[in-house]
């Protein structure tokens, strides 16, 4: 997820790339309850409709159908528009799930077609008090604190490696300076959905150039990768690396603070592959230093470590699920090591693994759409097998 910025649909067949177009802001009145006792939200063009807007504390699936003409997401805010759930990449005339637990309180659920803007909104209302639903299961209970373990972890590197980037900005080295951004950037998009989960923190990170404009400065990762590798300079570029190093820091101690459940990490994982099918296979993210696929890695890694930490949970719930699983993350990352270069390789990008998106072929961003396609349905497994929905 990433608010307000300007996504890109990738059409197979031939590959086509379609900037989609915003969509405005309205809410609608419920729609019919779903038969089978999960929520049905109806995502339309202009309409967001929600089944029940007044619900008892706890878990609950929304079936959620796209009656748009285009591509749409939907996400569930707490207060602040802090993510509480998401689905994201849902094509027209198409039906997903989302399994979320909440708290009493007030939400929004936001219906985002073209995925982007603030979307057509409907209020939410919560009430009472939830049944348990915590993780009293050890497998599950170990996994949440290896997963609590690797975020922190690399919101750790993150700061190390922003704080880095600053450095070499200010000491005039931009060599040193465009050699440094990859490696910040891994780290950031191995956590992503925990970033995105603190409200305005990701946009004053990750936000992208389409996000800018009256009152809304460029500021982040990609407003500094601007100025390395568009510009070509250093001026201008060490105001906006401490004011960088300054978010991180502050996303490197909310970390410590996040609710991490099963469900939330299962959710994440899916979300971090939505990101690699909109943004980063397609080589929207990374528009100035061409780096997209060490975007794509770190997206795979977080979405992998996820899996990793709730093998043995799947496995007693669904024994062929982790074998899917295993085989396609072996297909996608065998696929993206393909890409790798070593200096002096064509497309080689300094402080990169990978080749510049530039020297991909169009067979080849193919190639890594339908791998990224093929994982996608059995990762979406993972957040009903673990709460056995």
């Amino acid at each position: 997820m990433r608010s307000a910025h300007l996504r890109a649909a990738t059409v197979l067949g031939p590959l086509v790339v379609t900037a989609l177009l915003a969509a405005g802001c309205s809410s609608s009145a419920a729609t019919a309850p779903a038969g089978d006792g999960s929520i049905a939200v109806d995502a339309g063009d202009s309409t967001c409709g929600v089944a029940q807007t007044v619900i008892a504390a706890g878990r609950h699936t929304f079936t959620i159908t796209n009656t748009a003409s285009q591509v749409t997401e939907v996400y569930v805010y707490a207060a602040g528009d802090r993510v509480v759930g998401e689905v994201e990449n849902v094509g027209p005339s198409t039906t997903r799930t989302l399994i979320v637990d909440l708290p009493a309180g007030d939400y929004q659920v936001a219906c985002k077609p073209g995925m982007i803007g603030n979307g057509n909104r409907t209020a939410l209302t919560v009430t009472g008090t939830p049944a348990p639903t915590g993780t009293a299961d050890q497998n599950l209970q170990a996994a949440v604190d290896s997963y609590r373990a690797y975020v922190e972890t690399e919101a750790q590197a993150l700061l190390h490696t922003t704080t880095t980037l600053a450095t070499t900005i200010t000491s005039g080295d931009l060599a040193a300076a465009r050699q440094a951004y990859p490696t910040a950037r891994l780290h950031y998009e191995r956590i992503e959905p925990i970033a995105e989960s603190f409200g305005d923190l990701d946009p004053l990170i990750d936000m992208r150039i389409d996000d800018a404009g009256p009152g809304t400065p460029f500021v982040g990762f990609h407003a500094v990768e601007q100025i390395l590798f568009q510009k070509n300079t250093l001026d201008g570029a060490a105001p906006l690396a401490d004011a960088l190093v300054a978010n991180v820091g502050k996303l490197d101690a909310l970390v410590k603070t996040v609710q991490l459940t099963p469900l939330v990490m299962g959710n994440g994982a899916k979300s971090l592959l939505d990101e690699v099918a909109k943004s980063k296979v397609t080589g929207e993210e990374e528009r100035y230093s061409r780096i997209d696929l060490v975007d794509f890695a770190g997206n795979v890694d977080g979405a992998k470590h996820v899996f990793t930490a709730l093998r043995p949970a799947l496995q007693a719930n669904n024994s062929q699920l982790p074998t899917t699983l295993d085989q396609r993350f072996t297909a996608l990352v065998e696929l993206l090591g393909t890409h790798q270069a070593k200096p002096g390789a064509p497309g080689f990008v300094p402080g990169s693994p990978y080749v510049s998106y530039d020297a991909l072929t169009p067979a080849d961003v193919k190639a890594l759409a339908v791998e990224v396609d093929a994982l996608s349905e059995p990762l979406g497994q993972i957040s009903g097998a673990v709460t056995g929905r």
